[in-house]
């Protein structure tokens, strides 16, 4: 007994309905599940600021140490950036450079931007 071998080589209608490949060759209706590799609230010219310890202090642990970019999700250039800034607010001291044990300048003071009514 011989089995018709249909045009797709077999395998039945299965593809058909459920986003198979349109006329242009590419995938339509479906979702990539893939996510993406660094974070997409940064851009890739964004610039981190060593006078602002209130946005560091996300990159900085609890013992003070710099998060490294495969918990950060951030590019290597990213990492450079933050880290030089970090580096750069500890001299200053506007960043703790240590754990609360031995450190014992506070957190910085989160200041609202909008202007202070009288």
């Amino acid at each position: 007994m011989e089995k018709e071998m249909n045009r797709d080589g077999g395998r039945g209608n299965r593809d058909e309905g459920r986003g198979g490949r349109d006329d242009n060759g590419g995938r339509e209706g479906r979702k990539s599940n893939v996510r993406s590799k660094y974070r997409t609230e940064y851009a890739g010219d964004h610039n981190f600021d060593y006078k602002d310890p209130a946005s560091l202090t996300r990159f900085v642990g609890d013992a003070g140490k710099i998060t490294p970019a495969r918990i950060s999700k951030l590019s290597l250039s990213q990492q450079k950036q933050v880290s030089s800034a970090v580096k750069k607010s500890r001299n200053l001291a506007l960043l703790p450079s240590g754990t609360d044990a031995y450190d014992t300048s506070p957190r910085p003071e989160l200041i609202s931007p909008v202007p202070f009514e009288a």
